[in-house]
């Protein structure tokens, strides 16, 4: 009887040495994380179901440096208007999604970063050479997506005769440009050099240049969770650092000729 006894307590333990991770990784749970799905360049779910983009590449970097393998990653898709609500409901751990620094927002939120400093700008067609500051629209024709505030910008400072067509998201502004609806499209540069740069629109169309505003990127984290955005704050420097970071903007805007800036400073209070 010893003997059958010896061996249930064998398999006992090997099947509780199994079950605890035992020799091998433990399964993790995946790490969500919430990015643009509609933004080449920036944030891109792919035909085949991959992802692309800058933000998609400092979110896969930064969760590497939180223990994260890519096969790890849950990216889920978020909208403009969301953004707050589906990190304060634990939805996501975190958010990169072009996700502007402001003081509102950071009501409701706390920001790791900044990772990224953009500009609102114009794309025009590569060939047209006749809008070369905001005023130049006041005769011509411009596409903004509806409530967005660029064109309202635009319109209050510099070009208040500008004709405004409002569509439903940047791809169909993109589309009226390339058909001669409209002469220029506004928003963030790094957005338009993602749309110039995407496959198919190499050569097409060309940034302007112009700095309207400056909108710091920052990384979305719960209100009072310092020890993530301390994490973050640490992957930020080090992307820098190591050369990951000019790495990935060349990668996704370099065929757009788009100027950008150096990385901004790390900050711990976001």
């Amino acid at each position: 009887m010893k003997v059958p006894k010896a061996g249930a307590v064998a398999a006992a333990i090997a099947i509780a040495a199994t079950a605890s991770g035992c020799g091998g990784e433990e399964p993790k749970e995946p790490i969500a994380i919430g990015i643009k799905f509609d933004q080449p360049g920036i944030g891109m779910r792919e035909s085949d179901g991959t992802f692309t983009g800058f933000d998609v590449d400092v979110a896969t970097y930064i969760a590497k440096e939180l223990g994260y393998k890519p096969s790890e990653i849950e990216f889920k898709q978020v909208f403009s208007s969301d953004r707050e609500l589906l990190i304060q409901y634990n939805e996501v751990k975190f958010v990169a999604a072009s996700y502007s620094i402001s003081d509102k927002r950071k009501e409701k939120v706390d920001f790791a970063g900044p990772y990224f400093v953009a500009h609102q700008d114009l794309l025009v067609r590569a060939d047209d050479t006749s809008i070369t500051k905001g005023e130049d629209l006041n005769t011509k024709r411009l596409c903004s997506v509806t409530g967005s505030t660029s064109a309202e910008n635009l319109k209050r400072n510099l070009a208040p005769k500008a004709s405004v067509l409002e569509l439903g998201g940047y791809s169909e502004c993109l589309v009226a440009l390339q058909d001669n609806l409209v002469d220029a499209m506004t928003t963030d540069n790094s957005i338009l050099a993602g749309y110039a740069a995407k496959k198919g629109n190499e050569g097409k169309f060309r940034l302007v240049g112009l700095s309207l505003s400056n909108e710091n990127y920052g990384i979305g984290v719960k209100k009072g969770d310092g020890d993530l955005q301390r994490k973050i704050n640490l992957a930020l420097t080090k992307m820098v650092s190591d050369g990951s970071w000019e790495t990935a903007v060349k990668k996704n805007f370099g065929p757009a000729n788009y100027k950008y800036e150096p990385a901004p400073q790390v900050t711990t209070n976001g």
